[in-house]
């Protein structure tokens, strides 16, 4: 197995996003998953990837006094940026109908904030992606919303749903950024706390 060195360790993803299981368990680690509320308010003076970082590493800060020494922990946040705007989840249907109005033939930037910590080391990186969408008619950004229910995600979206089948028209980065996770960057850093 690729990851024998981390035969000794446990490796804990403290998120409840099922795109980020997905992609983690693509990584082919065992892993344990941790849930915890975490407050995910952030002061208005911070700007663009400052926001994914601080969130990342606030959640995990709820967990890193209940770590064990051979525990590996993995958190992450992810928000959509455009024109000096930040969107993270919409809180109703008409908010969902908004951040996708805004993001309609446009450019964004979507940047995922990691934390890896254990007892001993912390590691907090960023990805980012440019996106680029068609022009979405109004029906479809109804049709997606009243379907796919997207409030749990940043900027109203999941790439890897009927709106990122119509709508992405190009893209800039990774994939699994925009999915929650920038993977060539979490695997490079978890490495590292070998």
């Amino acid at each position: 197995m690729i990851w024998n060195q981390f035969s000794k360790h446990k490796i804990i993803l403290a998120s409840q996003s099922p795109r980020r299981q997905q992609l983690l368990g693509g990584l082919e680690l065992e892993f344990e998953i941790r849930t915890k509320d975490t407050d995910e308010s952030y002061s208005s003076a911070l700007q663009r990837e400052e926001v994914a970082l601080y969130l990342a590493e606030k959640k995990a800060d709820a967990f890193i006094p209940e770590l064990k020494e051979n525990e590996i922990l993995i958190t992450a946040d992810t928000t959509v940026y455009i024109n000096g705007e930040i969107l993270n989840k919409p809180q109703d249907r008409d908010e969902a109908i908004g951040m996708l109005t805004k993001l309609s033939g446009h450019t964004h930037t979507v940047i995922t904030g990691v934390c890896i910590a254990s007892v001993t080391k912390k590691a907090v990186f960023h990805g980012e992606t440019e996106v680029t969408f068609t022009n979405l008619e109004k029906w479809e950004i109804d049709h997606y919303i009243d379907h796919y229910a997207p409030f749990d995600k940043a900027g109203s979206y999941g790439a890897q749903d009927f709106i990122g089948y119509i709508g992405i028209e190009k893209m800039n980065g990774s994939y699994y950024n925009v999915m929650g996770l920038p993977l060539h960057l979490v695997y490079q850093h978890l490495k590292s706390f070998l």
